[in-house]
């Protein structure tokens, strides 16, 4: 392989982690979900990190992951929605890793992540208009990666399948 991990940004509810799990498991790789490791480390889920330290906590304990992450390989790597915000972040996971960005209609994106209670940037009145303004926001970053899929009509096998083919 020409890329030492697979790395996959785009905003929440894209199919990151789904898709991630069946690339790895395809290309006989690791999948690693870059919150599932915050998490750990914190010792607390994402909502109470947020809470209790704030998000510029959390975007540091992001960092760190991003910074151990980049000197591994073999990994499938679900970046958290927000982890394109740091160029930093970008260009360490980028340096050897086939980079690719999953999209989604705002609407689409709703219907993924309506019920989930573990979304402290969608504590809102109205989530869509939050999504699109978050989306808003960072567009000109998420259209700065390579490789682009719109996962909004797509399965995760339809997606899977485009990425084993990259």
């Amino acid at each position: 392989m020409a890329h030492k991990n697979i790395v996959l940004f785009g905003f929440m509810g894209t199919g990151k982690t789904h898709v991630g799990k069946e690339v790895a498991h395809k290309l006989d790789m690791t999948f690693v979900d870059m919150d599932d490791l915050i998490v750990g480390r914190a010792g607390k889920p994402i909502p109470e990190i947020f809470a209790d330290d704030g998000e510029n906590h959390f975007r540091a304990l992001e960092r760190q992951v991003v910074e151990d992450l980049s000197q591994q390989s073999g990994l499938v790597i679900a970046t958290g929605g927000g982890v394109i915000k740091n160029p930093e972040n970008v260009g360490d996971l980028g340096r050897d890793g086939l980079e690719i960005c999953l999209t989604a209609a705002p609407e689409v994106i709703l219907g993924r992540v309506e019920h989930d209670t573990n979304r402290p940037l969608l504590n809102t009145d109205d989530r869509l208009v939050t999504i699109q303004t978050l989306l808003d926001s960072r567009q000109h970053l998420y259209d700065s990666i390579p490789n682009q899929i719109d996962t909004s009509d797509m399965s995760v096998d339809e997606v899977v399948g485009k990425i084993v083919a990259m």
